[in-house]
């Protein structure tokens, strides 16, 4: 059996040869604390999810100390066509969208044009008459005022009272009035999501509760209206290409197009038809909650930045100060904290600007440090950094479905094992 899954680990790795840089410096995972047969665990453990035709392919990168110790792409890209899986493959980001827009944000307030104590309203008014939906004993929803107004730090740390609608982990009523993710972004512009936005109820009184949604495609929008460009755009300019991202985008060209990871077209676990719209279907603005693209090695890139405290290879993009108080726990205790309701290996995290934040030993179902920063995308991707040990993961795969959540843990898992000091 061993012998097997080994043939089959050997069948599904594409290692990156010259013509294809890597993302950082390489270096031999012997030398960067780890151990290279427990490394190989990650091939042993692709090989045979592949095998078992639950996900169709994936890209890991692994890096320590600025170093990648592990970059390989597993079986394929696209399961119809049968597309080898290339290292440089591109996913579709789906929350790992906001930390870069989050990013975007803390760069103007770094210019002093975007406190976080600004009033959402100051940017957009219309937040400002919003009302928040109080759902009564016999289900039907009171409509009441806001206490205090929506801040722009409400936006970061999702304590805006927006949602999503159609999540499972929220059971409020108000759910069912607000569209799924991506839906304003295919629909419409930017000002018409604000204003279909705006329409709506409240979940909770600003300040008060974590309730994930749509608070970073405001922050986008506002991103947008402060720096007169859009999202993309801005974040080409002063992330992306600074950080030698070259394929983050929000619109993959035609030229990017042949590179898109595609997942199965039924859900391994349910049987059910399961697709990633963006992958063929274009948006109208770029939504800092969902709308991007990337390739592994961009987002390392990213990841290392956020690591190095704000700079790689003499780029700076925010200061240590800065990437510290991002990566720092803003949920005090008088705010409710659902953060584990969202992802359910996340007991013992707090939320920061726009990533999670573990806050202490255990509790978490994942090894890890207290200072772990991380967030992941409900088409499959995952990143995580860990301060103490120096450590970027992130992980590409398309799988839409509940799978992702088991291949976010056994990837943790599988890494911390390999480490051996």
């Amino acid at each position: 059996m061993k012998k097997t899954i080994a043939m089959i680990a050997a069948a599904a790795v594409i290692t990156f040869g010259p013509a294809q840089a890597a993302p950082l410096p390489e270096a031999n995972p012997d030398d960067a604390g780890f151990s290279k047969q427990g490394l190989t665990r990650l091939d042993d453990f692709f090989a045979r999810e592949i095998a078992a035709k639950r996900v169709p392919g994936a890209v890991v990168a692994v890096a320590r100390d600025g170093k990648l110790v592990h970059y390989r792409a597993y079986g394929m890209l696209d399961p119809d066509k049968r597309t080898p899986m290339p290292v440089d493959a591109i996913f579709a980001l789906a929350s790992m969208t906001k930390p870069m827009a989050a990013v975007a944000g803390l760069t103007l307030m770094e210019q002093g044009k975007l406190p976080l104590q600004a009033k959402l309203s100051d940017y957009y008014p219309g937040f400002a008459g919003m009302k928040v939906g109080v759902v009564q004993a016999d289900g039907s929803l009171k409509l009441e005022s806001q206490a205090s107004p929506i801040f722009i730090h409400d936006l970061y740390r999702h304590t805006s009272g927006l949602m999503y609608g159609g999540r499972p982990d929220s059971s409020s009523p108000v759910a069912r009035q607000y569209p799924d993710g991506v839906a304003p972004a295919i629909e419409g512009d930017t000002q018409a999501f604000i204003d279909r936005i705006t329409k709506l109820p409240l979940a909770h009184q600003p300040s008060t509760e974590f309730e994930y949604g749509f608070s970073i495609d405001v922050l986008g929008a506002v991103v947008e209206k402060v720096s007169e460009q859009k999202l993309g755009d801005y974040l080409a300019a002063n992330v992306w290409q600074p950080l030698g991202m070259k394929d983050a985008t929000f619109h993959p060209t035609d030229v990017q197009r042949p590179r898109l990871a595609r997942p199965f077209g039924n859900d391994p676990l349910t049987g059910k038809p399961q697709a990633i719209k963006l992958l063929d279907t274009p948006t109208r603005f770029d939504c800092g909650g969902a709308c991007s693209f990337a390739t592994v090695g961009d987002y390392i890139r990213f990841g290392q930045m956020l690591l190095n405290g704000g700079d790689l290879d003499g780029q700076r993009i925010l200061s240590p100060k800065t990437v510290h108080h991002m990566t720092t726990n803003h949920l005090g205790p008088e705010i409710k904290n659902n953060v584990a309701n969202v992802e359910p290996h996340r007991a013992g995290f707090g939320f920061g600007l726009a990533v999670a934040v573990r806050t202490s030993e255990g509790l978490s179902s994942v090894p890890g440090n207290p200072g772990e920063f991380t967030w992941n995308g409900a088409y499959g991707t995952q990143f995580f950094c860990d301060p103490k040990e120096r450590l970027v993961v992130v992980v590409g795969t398309a799988a839409p479905g509940e799978l992702r959540k088991y291949y976010r843990e056994q990837v943790q898992d599988i890494v911390y094992g390999a480490m051996v000091k």
